[in-house]
């Protein structure tokens, strides 16, 4: 079962009765997006009551506050609070057998560095449950240096190569004032890979107080990896689907909203970063925190690598998601995530 929000006040529990009407209800304004009537309900299995009772039962439900009643004549559709309870009361789901093969065939397949399995990766989960999603990675702040190389590019340029403990590799072209030698090169190369191996890049090296082309090379190129890589201080993140946006949400307002919040990568890192110490975890509407989200729901299921955290995979639909499939999804690929940043620690250890 996945956790609850602790922004939400606790539901009180329904009888068996009114629960399995709140559920139907639910599951078929999933299905539908439409507003769920009475006799629909009352056809349900689960339900087993005539249709007047059904009524009965959806009024008390709307004045408990679990369902609203959007046009006089129609039927009723869930409120935050009625998608909280059906969430918290959700059976542990699993992937079909074919998506599970989906997944599983794609991480056995994969290839690339750290940044494009994980832009990858959100493509994958978007393609999945058709809802936007949200791929944050390892950040490199605590990350340490497993290797570190120059490479000649000429006499007045050389490009530096970092390959991180989390897998990620950083690459940084270097413009130099006086011209090197391909034996400067090698010897500066060698020397650095000595100088920075095990270091975190979070912390500051002491450089050797030299002169010369070599000292130069060292200085400049130690710079680049500690001074100049962007994503020392921030998440990875990687957004896939975005124009399902446009799909999930029936106003232009709505669209506009979640699309302004998506382009904000530190709003989004914040957000997931929320909630992802939770654990596998829904939160829905106001839960959220912001007005522009109020008909979204995301879903965050935390990447972990021997319980520490290592990222988030999230997505992002409307309050109507099909909550089963996006948490069993989440999960899935979260665990498969895992698995993949903890087999590149074990290589490069």
């Amino acid at each position: 079962m996945a956790r609850r929000s602790e922004k939400q006040d606790p539901a009180q529990e329904l009888d068996a009765r009114k629960a399995a009407i709140l559920d139907a209800v639910v599951t078929e304004h999933i299905d539908t997006a439409q507003p769920v009537g009475s006799s629909s309900v009352a056809a349900s299995q689960a339900v087993g009551v005539s249709p007047a009772t059904v009524r009965s039962e959806m009024v008390a439900l709307e004045r408990e506050g679990f369902l609203s009643q959007p046009h006089t004549s129609a039927g009723r559709i869930p409120t935050d609070r009625g998608y909280r309870y059906f969430v918290d009361h959700l059976r542990q789901g699993t992937l079909g057998e074919a998506q599970q093969v989906t997944v599983r065939e794609f991480f056995n397949s994969v290839h690339g560095e750290i940044e494009d399995v994980l832009e990858q990766t959100s493509t994958l989960l978007s393609s999945l449950t058709q809802y936007t999603s949200v791929v944050v990675g390892p950040s490199h702040t605590h990350a340490t240096i497993r290797s570190a190389q120059i490479v000649d590019l000429g006499p007045t340029r050389a490009l530096v190569v970092a390959v991180l403990s989390d897998g990620a590799v950083e690459k940084r072209t270097l413009e130099l004032d006086l011209e090197v030698s391909v034996i400067d090169v090698a010897d500066a190369s060698s020397q650095l890979n000595a100088l920075l191996v095990g270091a975190s890049l979070d912390q500051r090296v002491e450089l050797p107080s030299r002169e010369g082309a070599v000292a130069e090379l060292i200085r400049r190129s130690t710079a680049a990896i500690f001074e100049q890589t962007p994503t020392i201080d921030g998440d990875q993140v990687f957004i896939g689907g975005s124009s399902r946006v446009a799909d999930a949400f029936e106003t232009v307002d709505t669209v506009r909203s979640v699309l302004g919040i998506l382009e904000q990568e530190l709003v989004v890192v914040s957000l997931l970063r929320d909630i992802m110490d939770k654990g596998l975890t829904v939160s829905i509407g106001s839960e959220l925190g912001f007005e522009s989200l109020s008909a979204c729901a995301v879903v965050v299921a935390p990447v972990s690598i021997d319980g520490v955290p290592a990222g988030a995979v999230g997505l992002l639909g409307p309050t109507r998601m099909n909550y089963p499939e996006a948490l069993a999804t989440a999960q899935a690929v979260s665990e498969e995530l895992a698995h993949r940043f903890g087999g590149e620690e074990k290589r490069r250890g």
